[in-house]
């Protein structure tokens, strides 16, 4: 059995350094894109590095020398800097899924063979009207509330439809079969925490900003109110789920977008949890209305039972081990403690 051949885009966060490491152990061919340049120990697990904007042409038309299967389309303007600057977040967002599925569905059709695309979308697509309505709403399915109020929901809620145009629809007036080259496959994730990228000012950052300023002594004022709620994920599990739903068989699944979900704490428990590993940390509930207003437009909770179901998705994080075992020790020895 030929080895299959991997594309990541942004491949220099966090999630496509896991991948990176992850694939390259499953003896997988790796074509890295990014901005910026890997470093040597990443590069070294690479077939071929591209340096360069998915927007570009150039850059495509490099990718498009591989005989690919699966692409990991990570590169996007997240939800903060997409408020900061909502056109280029339109532009890297859209139009660079838009090349990609465009790639995938060339490949796929050269090779007869669909390509895999996995998308990581967000929470951030749902848009709660209000928070009376989040309060008595159950957990959100994928299809509830369509009406995303940020650059960043709206650009992945639409990815969403594109990768399942794509995948199922794509130019169905034509007298040839089009559609079946591309097998786009998407995550709607929680609130990530990494034990080891310090957070940068991100929408659902107040919990590992909280860890954080309390490893090194320093007060925090977190930006939400004690009340608020959205699901989070720890990023190994993030990793997982992307691969396990990469590799399950396309019979299994009964949509083109699953919501994942580990857990689900006010940021008043995530205070708790905090001072229970650090007795000293002082943490005062400053809400800043607009970020706050993003927050609650985002379900508490979200129904994940579609992935169960049809992927045996389960995380293996659960709250209190990936504030014990995962994020505290971890950050806790970043900062010397």
């Amino acid at each position: 059995m030929s080895k299959r051949t991997v594309v990541i885009t942004g491949a220099n966060g966090e999630i496509g350094h896991l991948l990176l490491e992850t694939l390259s152990k499953e003896q997988a061919i790796i074509i890295a894109v990014d901005l910026s340049p890997l470093s040597d120990e990443h590069t070294a697990l690479c077939e071929e590095v591209i340096i360069g904007d998915i927007c570009d042409d150039e850059v495509i038309r490099d990718i498009e020398k591989h005989d690919v299967n699966d692409i990991f389309h990570l590169a996007a303007i997240l939800s903060t800097s997409g408020e900061k600057n909502p056109e280029r977040a339109h532009h890297v967002n859209v139009d660079g899924t838009m090349n990609v599925l465009q790639l995938a569905y060339r490949i796929g059709k050269r090779t007869n063979s669909a390509v895999k695309v996995l998308f990581p979308s967000t929470i951030a697509a749902f848009g709660i009207s209000d928070l009376e309505t989040k309060r008595m709403s159950g957990p959100a399915r994928e299809d509830d509330f369509a009406s995303p109020i940020t650059m960043y929901g709206i650009n992945k809620l639409y990815n969403e439809h594109l990768g399942r145009y794509y995948s199922d629809c794509y130019r169905r007036l034509s007298p040839e079969k089009e559609s079946g080259f591309v097998d786009f496959r998407a995550l709607r994730f929680p609130g990530l925490i990494s034990a080891f990228t310090v957070p940068t000012g991100g929408t659902s950052d107040y919990a590992p900003e909280m860890i954080h300023n309390a490893a090194q002594g320093k007060h925090y004022d977190c930006f939400v109110r004690p009340d608020a709620q959205i699901p989070f994920m720890a990023m190994p599990d993030a990793v997982k789920s992307l691969l396990h739903l990469a590799s399950a068989p396309l019979e299994n699944l009964s949509t083109r977008v699953y919501n994942v979900t580990s857990f689900s704490p006010t940021a008043e428990e995530i205070k708790d949890m905090v001072q229970a590993e650090f007795p000293n940390a002082t943490i005062d509930f400053k809400p800043q209305e607009k970020r706050q207003e993003i927050i609650d437009s985002w379900p508490g909770v979200v129904d994940d039972s579609k992935a169960r179901n049809d992927w045996n998705w389960s995380p293996d994080y659960d709250a209190e081990k990936t504030f014990k075992e995962y994020l505290i020790p971890n950050i806790k020895m970043r900062y010397g403690g």
